[in-house]
C-alpha cells in the first residue's frame, strides 16, 4: 500500500516542478469572480456613515430624512448614541438602497453629532504620548550591555524606525449577503473561509450550519482578513431587514482608515564591536503604536543574540485604526532596526558589511550555517565583491550607487484542516477543502499533491476550495496554509488510493501493498508489465465511489528557514530619488511543492518590500486627527517602473527539503527595507534613518552630513 509519506526526490514527477497555477487563465480572462463582481437578483447597496473625528463621543443620530428617500430599504446602527468613536473612519451608520448612488444620497442625509475628545495620533515620541496614552513593556537584558559598551572599541549610536503602514488591498474588504429562509448565503473577501461561520451565527443568533461562506478568489488580504468585521455583519443584517441581498464594499478612504495597518516601530539603538568586528553589546529603547491597542512586544535584536544586549519597549495608544497581522508581523520593523544599526555599526569600523555579518554570523544560532552559505551565495549573484565600495559613492556625477544586505527567519508550519478525496467509477477525481486561494497558488499546490499522489497528470484532478461547505481547514495566515493542505491533501488521497489498490489487486494476481500508482497506471511494483489503466481500475468500483477524509497527520513545522536578501540602489543626490536597480533573494522554504508559485510568492515579497522600503506611509495629522492620504493618489505604492531587476534563488538541497513544507508568505518580506535602507546608506554615506525613504528625507539626510 501506498505510504502517507513525501516521496523521495527520485520518485516525484510533479512535486518541485515549475508548474503554472490551475486558475490563471480563469484569472487572465476575467471569468474569475471576486466578491465585488457578485450580483444576486434584487441586490442593495450599502453605504458607510463614519466619523470624522479621530476620538469623540456620539451624542445624536438623526436617520429620519434618509428613511424617507424613496429607495432606501434598510439602515443598521454600528456605534450607539453614548458610545465612543476612536479614529477617523470608525463605523458609525450603514444604509441600504436600491442603487450605489441612492445609498450615496442617503448616507449624506444621515445626521450623526459628536461630542469631540482628546486625541493622540502621532507616534514619533513615547514621552510626549501623555497619561494613559503608553505602557512601558518589561525591561530585557543578558548580560552587562552598559559595561560592554564602555569597553568596546567602537561604537555606534542612532534612532531608526518605520512608520505605520495598511495593506492596502486592491479589492476592499466587504461582502455580498443573501438570506434564502433563514439560510444565510455570503460572498466575502476572506482569508479564513470555514471560520467565519460561528461569528456571523453568534451576531445574528442563528446556527453556525445555517451559514454558507463563499470566497473563490480575492484581491489581497496580506493578514487583515481573518474576520467577518461589522460590516460583514450589518450587511447580512441589513439583508434580513429588506428581505433583499446586500452588497457592502467598503470604498478606498473606509478602507486605508479603518481595515487595518501594520504598527509602527522606532528605537534608539547602541552597538558596540571590538576592533576586529566582533560584536559584544546592543542597548535598545524603542516604541510603537497599533493604535488603540497599543502594539506588540519587538524582540530586539533581530535573530542575532548578542552576548550582551539589553532592550525596553513603550507601546502608546493612538486614534489611527486598529492594526491587523500585515505579512510576518513585526519581523520586518525588527529587521530593519536591528540590520540599519549593525550596518551603520560596520560603516564606523570601515569594514564591508558582508564581512560584518559573516563575522558574527556564529550569533544567530542554529541557523548560522544556513545564512552563511545563502549570504556567500546571494553574494555572487548580485556580484557584491566587485561593486562594494566603503560609505560614499565617490565616482562623478549625481547618480550614487551602493550595495546593501539584510537577512532574516520565519517559523513556518502547517495548520489543522481537513481534506476529502473522491474517486469516481469513470476515474475522474476531485479534492475538496475548505481552505482558500489568496492569489498565492493554493488550489494548484492541492492540485499537484494530489495528482502526484495518484500518479496523475494535474489536469485529471478537479480542486474544490473557497467554501465551508467543504471539509473545514484553517485561516490563511502565518504561513500556514501550504502545510497544511498538502499535509490533508496527501493523506486523504493515499487513503483514497489505498481503497483502489484493494479493489484492482485481485485482477493483477497480487494484494494491495504490492501495488502503486504511475503515470495513470496502477501496476505491480517492481514489474511494470503488469498494470492496468486508472481508469479500467476505477471500473471495478461499480456504481459507488471511493470517499476518503485526510487530517494533517504528519509535523510540518519547521523553526530554522532562513533567507538573504541584498540591493543594490542608485540614489539622485541632486532629487533625492532612490530607485531599486537590483534584488537578489535567496530563500529556503523545506519541501516546494510548486517552484513557480513558491518563486512567485518571493518576487511579489520583494516587490511589497520595495513598497514600504520607498513608498508607503500613513500620514496622520497631529493638528486636526485627520489622515492626509487616505486614496491611493497619495497612498503611494510602486509602479512598474519603479522595480529594477529581482533575481531569486530556492534553496533545494536535500538538507532543506527533507524537513518538509514549509510557509512562504511571510519570510521574504521581512528583508527589503533593511536591505534597500543599508544600500541608500552605502550609497550616499549617511544613513536615512527612517522609512520610508522619500526623496525629502534623503536630501534631509545630505544635508546633515552625507555624500555632496
Amino acid at each position: 500500500m501506498a505510504e502517507i509519506k513525501w516521496p523521495s526526490a527520485a520518485n516525484r514527477g510533479l512535486i518541485g516542478k515549475s508548474i503554472s497555477r490551475i486558475d490563471g487563465p480563469w484569472k487572465s480572462s476575467g471569468r474569475a469572480k471576486y466578491t465585488y463582481d457578485q450580483g444576486p437578483a434584487g441586490m442593495l447597496y450599502a453605504k458607510l456613515v463614519t466619523s470624522p473625528y479621530a476620538h469623540a463621543k456620539v451624542t445624536a443620530i438623526d436617520t429620519s430624512r434618509a428613511e424617507r428617500l424613496p429607495g432606501v430599504r434598510a439602515i443598521h446602527i454600528f456605534t450607539a448614541v453614548g458610545k465612543e468613536v476612536n479614529w477617523e473612519g470608525h463605523e458609525v451608520v450603514g444604509v441600504a438602497a436600491d442603487t450605489e448612488e441612492l445609498a450615496e444620497d442617503a448616507a449624506r442625509l444621515i445626521r450623526v453629532e459628536y461630542d469631540p475628545q482628546p486625541y493622540l495620533v502621532a507616534d514619533t515620541d513615547a514621552q510626549h504620548a501623555g497619561p494613559g496614552r503608553f505602557r512601558e513593556m518589561s525591561p530585557r537584558k543578558t548580560g552587562d550591555p552598559e559595561q560592554a559598551l564602555q569597553q568596546a572599541d567602537v561604537t555606534s549610536e542612532g534612532t531608526y524606525g518605520q512608520p505605520v503602514i495598511t495593506h492596502c488591498c486592491h479589492e476592499a474588504h466587504g461582502s455580498v449577503a443573501e438570506w434564502k429562509g433563514d439560510e444565510l448565503y455570503v460572498w466575502i473577501s476572506t482569508q479564513n473561509v470555514s471560520g467565519l461561520s460561528n461569528e456571523y451565527a453568534s451576531a445574528l443568533n442563528i446556527p453556525a450550519t445555517n451559514v454558507h461562506v463563499d470566497c473563490q478568489v480575492m484581491g489581497g488580504g496580506f493578514g487583515s482578513k481573518f474576520a467577518a468585521d461589522s460590516w460583514g455583519v450589518a450587511a447580512a443584517a441589513m439583508a434580513r431587514k429588506a428581505g433583499r441581498p446586500v452588497k457592502l464594499m467598503l470604498d478606498r478612504e473606509v478602507e486605508l482608515l479603518s481595515a487595518g495597518c501594520r504598527p509602527s516601530l522606532h528605537a534608539k539603538i547602541r552597538v558596540g564591536a571590538k576592533r576586529d568586528g566582533t560584536l559584544i553589546a546592543w542597548d535598545s529603547e524603542s516604541w510603537g503604536t497599533a493604535g488603540m491597542s497599543g502594539g506588540g512586544v519587538p524582540q530586539l535584536p533581530y535573530i542575532i543574540q548578542v552576548p550582551n544586549s539589553g532592550h525596553r519597549h513603550t507601546s502608546i495608544f493612538t486614534n489611527i485604526g486598529p492594526a491587523r497581522a500585515w505579512r510576518a508581523p513585526n519581523h520586518p520593523q525588527m529587521c530593519f532596526l536591528t540590520m540599519a544599526a549593525l550596518d551603520d555599526l560596520a560603516a564606523k569600523l570601515n569594514m564591508d558589511s558582508l564581512d560584518f555579518f559573516l563575522k558574527n554570523v556564529g550569533l544567530t544560532g542554529e541557523r548560522a550555517g544556513v545564512y552563511k552559505q545563502q549570504m556567500l551565495m546571494a553574494a555572487d549573484m548580485i556580484g557584491w565583491k566587485q561593486k562594494w565600495h566603503s560609505r560614499g559613492d565617490k565616482t562623478p556625477g549625481h547618480i550614487k550607487r551602493g550595495l546593501g544586505l539584510s537577512f532574516h527567519t520565519w517559523a513556518g508550519g502547517g495548520h489543522m484542516g481537513y481534506c476529502r478525496t473522491t474517486i469516481h467509477p469513470d476515474g475522474s477525481v476531485e479534492v475538496a477543502t475548505g481552505s482558500q486561494d489568496l492569489g498565492t497558488g493554493t488550489r494548484t499546490v492541492i492540485g499537484i499533491v494530489a495528482a502526484e499522489t495518484l500518479g496523475l497528470p494535474l489536469d485529471a484532478v478537479r480542486v474544490e476550495i473557497g467554501n465551508n461547505k467543504y471539509p473545514p481547514d484553517g485561516a490563511s495566515g502565518g504561513s500556514t496554509t501550504v502545510g497544511g493542505v498538502s499535509s490533508s491533501t496527501r493523506t486523504s488521497a493515499t487513503t483514497a488510493l489505498n481503497e483502489l489498490f484493494a479493489k484492482a489487486a485481485p485482477s493483477l494476481g497480487t494484494t494491495a501493498d504490492k501495488l502503486e500508482a504511475v503515470g495513470g497506471q496502477i501496476r505491480v511494483i517492481g514489474d511494470p508489465s503488469k498494470s492496468i489503466p486508472w481508469k479500467k481500475a476505477c471500473a471495478k468500483l461499480g456504481t459507488t465511489p471511493i470517499v476518503a477524509m485526510g487530517q494533517r497527520n504528519f509535523s510540518l513545522i519547521s523553526s530554522g528557514v532562513g533567507g538573504v536578501q541584498m540591493a543594490e540602489v542608485a540614489v539622485d543626490i541632486d532629487t533625492g530619488i532612490v530607485r531599486m536597480e537590483k534584488m537578489v533573494a535567496v530563500q529556503d522554504c523545506g519541501l516546494i511543492i510548486d517552484m513557480k508559485t513558491a518563486m512567485s510568492q518571493v518576487y511579489g515579497a520583494c516587490i511589497m518590500g520595495t513598497c514600504y522600503a520607498l513608498y508607503e506611509e500613513k500620514i496622520m495629522d497631529q493638528q486636526t486627527g485627520t489622515c492626509l492620504n487616505p486614496n491611493m493618489e497619495f497612498y503611494k505604492l510602486s509602479g512598474l517602473d519603479d522595480i529594477g531587476d529581482i533575481t531569486v534563488h530556492m534553496m533545494t538541497e536535500d538538507s532543506y527539503q527533507d524537513r518538509g513544507v514549509i510557509g512562504l508568505g511571510e519570510p521574504p518580506v521581512i528583508s527589503p527595507g533593511a536591505a534597500i535602507s543599508n544600500a541608500v546608506a552605502n550609497a550616499i554615506g549617511v544613513r536615512v534613518p527612517e522609512l520610508p525613504i522619500t526623496p525629502d528625507r534623503v536630501l534631509a539626510a545630505l544635508g546633515k552630513g552625507g555624500l555632496v
